[in-house]
């Protein structure tokens, strides 16, 4: 119950469930579509108890929560009672109608990938972590590479990667307001043995393209847009007394050879090319991009932009076995943001209760979750980003210069997750690489910080603040009360 008043609060000043048009999260931020902007009150939402921070598109509300969000999610469902059955998109009801500009579309898929791929997460890091641990008890421990035990945890890692799709599919389709099995259906066919890499397959004549679909991303993601408007396009014309068979039947009967014959083969070509030239420019140009890109991260999550790398990040790791762009560069940001939580924390004497809030900010930070450290500590001091940047370019400069990746792919690198780089072979030169990575960054952006708060006297100008607060305190508990 810990998020109950929360949920009620939030569901007050969202204009109540009526109002709701969808409710996700991700791994900090619960995620509420709206239907009427109008009756969304944003600092009733802002206020509401345990909000860390809170960002509004034109269609949805963000609201961060930090680690324990499914918690806060879980609760938000319980009190509001919302559910997407029968929920259409379209209601008829007062819409406020947001620019369609660059950031509008660029927030449409942001959106999408959220809903789309980070429920899978949990389920790839446990399969990239699992493969990682059972070749380093091989290697190292003298497990048996053909036992019971390692068998079991290679069994894993394929059930998390191999039928990708189908997770994929489930997922897509869900987002798409369809019926997710229908995605699930469309994946589960796609890694079937008797189509997946097999030689020799046609459809009334037509010759099918000899894919392997374990493991994919794109050709799923195509195939159930394809399907979304065969959907909705079959639903106008078919009798209502026949089409609870007859729709999804025609559906998958018009689907599954266009996605065989061209959507899939498409989606693979476009995918062996994307991860041909992520890995050209990290070899070629990796000292450049990778500083630059760890440098802007933090403003990536901040804005909810970061969901749309990852697919990017998935996509890389199916088709190259590693990720050698966004994980890293996540990696690197979050360990910048609690460092300088953390030099941000150590400058604050006289304020015990601040600066313990803001240490655990910097923990949390330094483990990967971010939101509360830049939303409750760092966004109103905008200068104290300085050092942010300054360590987010040193350790993103030594990750691109030596050529670090990561093997495994999740939501919110940090201290807890270095596995994260133990390359699947067991040799050790990624994981120590990380490690110096993890230093540099810490260390450079605390001392840049520590620069940057004396040179701009924000140190003096928070004890300042903290003493007035105390005296303040001191003389209302100080002050005579008249009796009644």
């Amino acid at each position: 119950m810990t998020y109950n008043k929360m949920a009620e609060e939030i569901l007050e000043n969202i204009g109540g469930v009526e109002n709701i048009n969808n409710v996700t999260h991700c791994a900090t931020r619960l995620r509420i579509n709206f239907k009427n902007a109008s009756l969304v009150n944003d600092e009733g939402i802002k206020n509401a108890d345990k909000v860390v921070g809170y960002i509004r598109k034109p269609d949805q509300i963000q609201i961060v929560i930090g680690p324990k969000v499914t918690d806060a999610y879980n609760e938000f469902i319980e009190v509001s009672k919302w559910t997407s059955q029968g929920t259409e998109v379209n209601q008829e009801v007062e819409q406020v109608q947001a620019k369609r500009n660059f950031m509008y579309y660029v927030n449409k898929v942001g959106n999408f990938c959220a809903s789309s791929f980070m429920p899978m997460i949990p389920a790839l890091i446990i399969g990239g972590l699992i493969l990682a641990i059972r070749n380093l008890l091989i290697n190292y421990f003298g497990f048996d590479a053909e036992g019971g035990t390692t068998e079991i945890m290679l069994s894993i890692f394929r059930a998390a990667f191999t039928f990708l799709p189908i997770y994929l599919g489930f997922n897509v389709a869900k987002t798409l307001k369809m019926q997710p099995i229908m995605g699930a259906l469309l994946g589960t066919l796609l890694v079937s043995p008797s189509i997946s890499n097999v030689e020799g397959l046609s459809f009334l004549g037509i010759s099918i393209p000899t894919v392997d679909y374990s493991s994919s991303v794109m050709p799923i993601v195509f195939g159930c847009f394809f399907m979304y408007f065969v959907d909705k396009g079959l639903a106008k014309i078919i009798p209502e007394a026949i089409i609870y068979f007859m729709k999804p039947l025609l559906t998958m009967i018009i689907v599954v050879p266009v996605t065989l014959i061209v959507l899939g083969p498409i989606g693979t070509q476009l995918s062996t090319g994307f991860a041909n030239i992520i890995l050209w420019l990290m070899e070629n140009a990796g000292f450049v991009a990778m500083p630059i890109l760890a440098a802007v991260y933090p403003y990536m999550v901040m804005l909810g932009l970061d969901k749309a790398l990852t697919p990017v990040g998935i996509q890389l790791i199916a088709q190259l076995g590693y990720n050698p762009l966004t994980i890293t560069a996540g990696f690197v940001s979050n360990l910048a943001i609690g460092a300088t939580t953390l030099a941000l924390a150590m400058s604050i004497k006289n304020n015990k209760e601040k600066k313990g809030m803001i240490t655990s900010f910097a923990i949390t930070g330094l483990c990967g979750v971010t939101e509360p450290a830049f939303y409750g500590a760092l966004i109103q001091r905008p200068l104290i980003l300085i050092g942010t940047a300054i360590g987010a370019v040193s350790g993103g400069l030594v990750a691109g210069i030596f050529g670090l990746v990561n093997y495994v792919h999740g939501g919110c690198p940090g201290l807890l997750t270095f596995l994260f780089f133990l390359n699947p072979d067991g040799s050790m030169y990624n994981f120590i690489l990380s490690f110096i990575v993890a230093a540099v960054t810490i260390s450079v952006t605390f001392v840049a910080t520590k620069v940057v708060i004396a040179k701009t006297k924000m140190a003096d100008e928070e004890e300042v603040l903290d003493e007035t607060t105390m005296e303040a305190e001191e003389v209302v508990e100080e002050s005579p009360v008249e009796p009644a």
